[in-house]
């Protein structure tokens, strides 16, 4: 027999279908009016478009409209508390996905993770319902979660995972929290040129999320700060190559991060595909330092954003700062 919350449950998930919700808050951009084959406006050259569009971007910011300030629902003070403990007398699962599953197939309420100190071997993933979830370590230095996918990792089918599969810990439900604690992607540094490589500490798919005090380490493709809205404030981003990547709209505030290349390393990959979209990156008050001869950023979309103000850098940034990633077409 069905209990009364499994039938909330159902409910809840039958009107979701009835009437889709989107979980991305952040501007996708404008679509252009009439065009002709080429997709520029009849009788407009490719320069006059491009001005076109991005004054109509202009436009929009400054009518308020921008995704930055849209309001988000979040639900900050908790509904109940789990607790998870290597030592099972002392909490209420002994892994971090196990109190996952406990949560209903839609949560709609804040729910605290509490990890205990310890090292938890295993890959975590967050459902795209399960919302409002944060996880409090014990202190980043005495909780770890880790792993060791790569990107050419067999998957349960057999095929390789993929950068996106690689991740230690993924996020796909908006409204998260991590405080902290340690995401750690176990594979070592990969030779230069190596092939398959890529091996993710945490990727957060979803809108609105909030790391504080936490720290990413791994080498190549650390952090998959992949789409949504995301503030980073006081943590640590340890990696090689492109080990902060994807298509978000971030901000890191006081927030060190290290390079461990060998040779030569690449901090960010940002992949903003066009000069409609609201995403990119900014680093303020932050600090780089490492090893190595370090790019600042790769041009990994067409129109890459990353940002520096008031960070200290090491001597280690190549005096060029860029790269276009084999494509002159990507520089400004």
């Amino acid at each position: 027999m069905l209990n009364l919350h499994s039938i909330f449950s159902v409910l809840l998930l039958l009107l979701l279908l009835q009437k889709p919700i989107s979980t991305q808050c952040y501007t996708k951009g404008f679509k252009p009016g009439h065009s002709s084959g080429n997709g520029l406006t009849i009788n407009m050259t490719k320069v006059q478009f491009s001005e076109q569009q991005f004054m109509k971007w202009v436009e929009f910011v400054g009518g308020l409209k921008h995704s930055v300030f849209g309001s988000a629902k979040n639900k900050l003070f908790p509904s109940f508390t789990l607790k998870v403990s290597k030592n099972p007398s002392k909490g209420d699962f002994s892994s971090i996905q196990a109190a996952i599953d406990s949560l209903p197939f839609i949560n709609l309420v804040r729910v605290v993770i509490k990890v205990h100190a310890g090292v938890y071997n295993e890959k975590v993933n967050i459902p795209p319902l399960k919302s409002f979830i944060t996880i409090q370590g014990s202190g980043a230095d005495k909780t770890i979660v880790q792993w060791g996918d790569t990107a050419q990792t067999p998957g349960p089918r057999g095929q390789p995972l993929g950068t996106y599969g690689s991740a230690t810990f993924a996020v796909n439900s908006p409204y998260f929290i991590a405080k902290n604690i340690t995401f750690k992607n176990t594979t070592p540094v990969p030779e230069p040129g190596a092939v398959g490589k890529q091996a993710v500490a945490l990727r957060i798919s979803a809108d609105t999320a909030v790391f504080q005090g936490c720290k990413f380490l791994g080498a190549q493709d650390t952090l998959y700060d992949h789409l949504g809205r995301h503030y980073y404030k006081d943590c640590y981003i340890e990696g090689s190559v492109d080990f902060i990547f994807g298509n978000a709209l971030s901000l890191f505030e006081g927030c060190h991060v290290h390079a461990i290349a060998q040779n030569t390393g690449a901090l960010t990959a940002q992949g903003r595909g066009s000069i409609l979209e609201d995403t990119g990156f900014s680093f303020v008050h932050c600090k780089v330092t490492g090893s190595g001869a370090l790019y600042l950023g790769r041009a990994w979309g067409p129109f890459s954003r990353v940002v520096f103000a008031f960070t200290y850098m090491d001597n280690i940034i190549i005096p060029k700062g860029w790269s276009n990633w084999g494509d002159p077409n990507r520089e400004v």
